[in-house]
């Protein structure tokens, strides 16, 4: 053991020192109170180790107090030093103020004199003491908010790839090219052909999302669908209206020899060109089968209740973006610019500003879906010119010149005056009438916050004759993407039982004794005609 020499102190007396005691410890006989509290004193630390090797582990307790008490002094010290920069650059402007609030700063100092049981020794003045607590604590809790941050790395938006060509084009009469995408069947083989204009920020690539080969053959359907002029690879038109998007589609039909009479089909902002199709080429469709279909909201034959119903889902932004189609197009360039446009991906929600169900939200979770998203923007947006887009947006909500009542199958109107009356009643002409007679099939989830499902029932009010599908559970995109059982129900509703594809006859092969006769037949026609040549010569 170490010798202790007179001028160092024991192991008691530096563990007594460490706590502020002066080491002696006053006994009164057997007070066993007096012995307990200094028990109890001693007991609050741990020592470890023996009296040669001691360590003192002070209590977590006194190392928070210890470490507020400084805090508080440098605090104190600061707003003192602060408080003599401030007079001395001020003078007796602050003098005098302090001399006009003293009064009320006596006041405020007496309610809040209770205080000082809790505040320093050092400065008993609450009034001076307490802001400054405040002050601190506001400081160290922005700065544990700022160190407790997530630290977690920010996923970058993944940039816009622009693919390589690859769509087959064809010329039309005006000189323009129009892109398309071709699935199912061959044109020789197709019991039932579809043609189908995409929805606004898509393309091509679209047509009925996540629909199988395999069902396509088994129903013997040809799917066909093409960019919209200014999307994709399909070249611009500088004169577009829902006229000229239907005689697009009679062209395409014709390029792509749809000899037949086709379908037609519409999803969300797609269906405006397909109404346009029976409004103008009736006489070429076989039926009409819609998902979601937008109207537009400012229908002649809209009632006011009708047309509020149709955007009460919509989010404010989305009903902005309409007014500016509506009243100021020109200003669309600069959000599309800021959005799909801008060269990064981003979610669909965001960028057209939709609210969306809770089917709709979980298949906008799935990477399938996330996938084709981003390669169908790409598509749309590979010519990079707003043009085509706003002109799609003023489409929506400019006078498409017809109403959807146009399309209801009824009786041609005779021209006015005299002699179309007296036409109608000598005459022996047949009734002429107009409109579309064929099925129109419309399927609705009432789920879905993009096209409201009040939209449906004003298309049912003027389209008696159409079957709608109502789906109850089912939002704007869900029934339409990637559901196989739901393509599966589609077909099976438009078309019946599934007969596969058309059969190709094989040409018939002449029998044997056909080419017995054949042959010498032609023997003899050989025979004479070396007969005639010999006597000639």
């Amino acid at each position: 053991m170490t010798e202790m020499t007179g001028t160092e102190r024991t192991w008691k007396e530096e563990l007594a020192s460490l706590v502020d005691d002066t080491g002696i410890n006053h006994y009164y006989g057997g007070d066993d109170d007096a012995i307990e509290m200094n028990k109890t004193r001693r007991d609050d630390f741990t020592v470890v180790g023996n009296e040669n090797d001691v360590v003192v582990e002070e209590p977590f307790k006194d190392q928070v107090k210890e470490f507020l008490k400084a805090s508080g002094e440098m605090v104190l010290e600061l707003g003192k030093g602060c408080r003599d920069i401030v007079q001395q650059s001020f003078g007796n402007e602050v003098q005098f103020v302090v001399k006009k609030c003293k009064d009320n700063w006596d006041r405020v100092s007496d309610k809040l004199s209770f205080l000082n049981d809790y505040v320093l020794p050092e400065d008993r003045d609450p009034v001076h003491a307490w802001p400054i607590v405040f002050f601190v604590f506001f400081i160290a809790l922005s700065v544990l908010l700022v160190n407790t941050e997530s630290r977690s790395p920010k996923i970058l938006p993944k940039e816009v790839y622009l693919h390589p060509p690859s769509a087959s084009r064809v010329q039309l009469p005006d000189g323009r090219h129009l892109a398309y995408h071709e699935q199912g069947v061959s044109a020789d083989r197709a019991r039932f052909s579809l043609i189908a204009p995409h929805s606004f920020l898509s393309s091509r690539l679209a047509g009925i999302p996540g629909v199988k080969d395999s069902l396509l053959e088994e129903f013997g359907v040809r799917l066909v669908t093409y960019d919209l002029p200014g999307f994709g690879e399909s070249d611009p038109h500088p004169g577009r209206s829902l006229n000229s998007s239907a005689l697009d589609i009679l062209d395409l039909a014709d390029a792509v020899s749809m000899k037949d009479k086709f379908w037609v089909v519409g999803f969300s902002g797609g269906a405006m060109h397909a109404w346009a199709a029976l409004r103008y080429i009736p006489d070429r469709l076989a039926g009409a089968a819609m998902f979601a279909p937008v109207v537009n909201p400012y229908d002649s034959s809209m009632s006011k209740e009708e047309r509020y119903k149709t955007w009460e889902r919509w989010t404010s932004r989305r009903k902005f973006m309409y007014f500016l189609a509506r009243r100021f197009p020109s200003f669309l360039s600069y959000f599309y610019h800021r959005s799909f446009l801008s060269g990064k991906h981003g979610q669909l929600d965001k960028w057209l500003s939709l609210s969306l169900g809770e089917k709709d939200r979980t298949l906008l979770e799935q990477s399938r879906f996330e996938e084709f998203w981003q390669r169908d923007v790409e598509e749309s947006v590979r010519q990079g010119n707003p043009k085509p887009f706003k002109e799609e947006a003023v489409l929506q909500v400019s006078n498409w010149g017809f109403s959807l009542a146009d399309i209801q199958y009824q009786k041609k109107l005779q021209g006015k005056g005299i002699l179309p009356w007296l036409k109608s009643i000598y005459g022996k002409a047949e009734t002429e009438w107009t409109g579309f007679l064929n099925p129109i099939h419309i399927w609705q989830g009432m789920d879905d916050q993009v096209v409201s499902p009040s939209t449906t029932e004003f298309v049912h009010r003027l389209l008696p004759g159409a079957t709608i599908h109502k789906l109850p559970i089912e939002g704007h995109f869900s029934f339409f993407y990637f559901c196989d059982e739901c393509h599966r129900q589609i077909f099976s509703t438009l078309f019946g039982t599934p007969q596969g594809p058309n059969i190709i006859p094989e040409p018939e092969q002449p029998s044997t004794e056909e080419n017995l006769d054949l042959n010498s037949t032609q023997t003899n026609l050989e025979e004479e005609v070396y007969l005639t040549d010999f006597m000639t010569e």
